[in-house]
């Protein structure tokens, strides 16, 4: 079979077995219905079998065959293999676009406040940033590389560790004010309001107020006053603005402490996360320029915080 000359008509016959509708596919394809028509029943005519049971009622018209449906998956790879051959010889270069997957809170609080300098030593790299709580599928949403925070193990991806974290209280300067006694012991702690960082959902290895408290050898009061927050980075604000007591995360934390805008209660007390941050990537993509670039810049900025 020689593939460039019935390449558009795998591609229309992959799009309709997924739509089960020509003109489904033919807006995908930026064609029309006719067009996918036509070049499916090229294809069938080159087979000599037909690939579609075509019904005229009922919510499904397009059924595809036996035989067809063994092939789909095949078809399916090696579209997406193609398409992944035609980005890496586009994106062969350290021009073009370069998108970076982070949770909201590592862009807000981490990424964009250096992201300039990385645009300064590579001008001709366009960053596209791709935000979320949710791992998301690199192929399918055509992501070149990421941070993510775990244990460090993604299925199909590379990774590579950036930071370890740290976890301990902060609190504003005024909160701090108002409530003299937190400088004397964690005991302190349970009486006030604490922020609660409900970001990474139930992973056991997240440090949480409970844990943090065990740790030390206390119990946290099931009535304890506080407030629950889906999101590292307002639940920083939240302290920031003088609400309460956060547990924060050291990557998170460190400018707010620098500036001022937060301090650390009881440095003495250490507390490593077993979660730790990880710049992440396509095993394909490990040679892309402008990737290893921004990988590159990554650890070396890292580096500088735990410096």
């Amino acid at each position: 079979m020689k593939l460039p000359a019935h390449l558009n008509a795998l591609r229309a016959f992959e799009a309709s077995a997924r739509h089960q509708s020509f003109s489904a596919a033919a807006n995908e394809l930026n064609v029309t219905p006719a067009a996918v028509g036509q070049l499916v029943r090229g294809l069938e005519d080159w087979l000599g079998a037909p690939l579609f049971h075509r019904n005229t009622t009922g919510k499904a018209r397009l059924v595809v065959t036996d035989q067809a449906k063994q092939a789909l998956p095949i078809i399916h790879e090696g579209l997406e293999k193609l398409s992944l051959g035609l980005k890496t010889l586009k994106d062969g270069s350290r021009s073009g676009i370069l998108t970076v997957t982070v949770s909201p809170a590592f862009a807000a609080k981490w990424l964009l406040p250096r992201i300039e300098h990385f645009q300064a030593l590579n001008p001709e790299t366009d960053v596209r940033l791709d935000m979320s709580l949710k791992p998301i599928d690199f192929v399918k949403n055509n992501i070149d590389v990421g941070v993510r925070y775990g244990a460090g193990e993604w299925a199909g991806l590379v990774s590579e560790k950036l930071m370890d974290e740290e976890i301990y209280p902060v609190c504003s300067p005024s909160y701090l004010s108002n409530h003299p006694e937190l400088t004397a012991d964690p005991l302190s702690l349970i009486n006030q309001t604490l922020i609660h960082d409900l970001s990474i959902g139930e992973k056991l290895e997240f440090v949480n107020w409970t844990k943090w408290f065990n740790k030390l050898g206390l119990s946290l009061s099931s009535g304890n006053r506080g407030m629950q927050i889906n999101n590292s980075a307002a639940v920083l604000q939240t302290a920031i603005d003088g609400h309460g007591v956060a547990l924060a995360r050291s990557v998170m934390a460190r400018e707010d402490i620098v500036s001022g805008r937060l301090i650390r209660l009881y440095p003495e007390i250490t507390y490593i996360s077993e979660l730790a941050y990880y710049v992440v990537y396509r095993p394909e993509w490990s040679s892309l320029p402008r990737m290893v670039a921004f990988r590159n810049w990554l650890v070396e900025e890292s580096s500088r915080q735990t410096q």
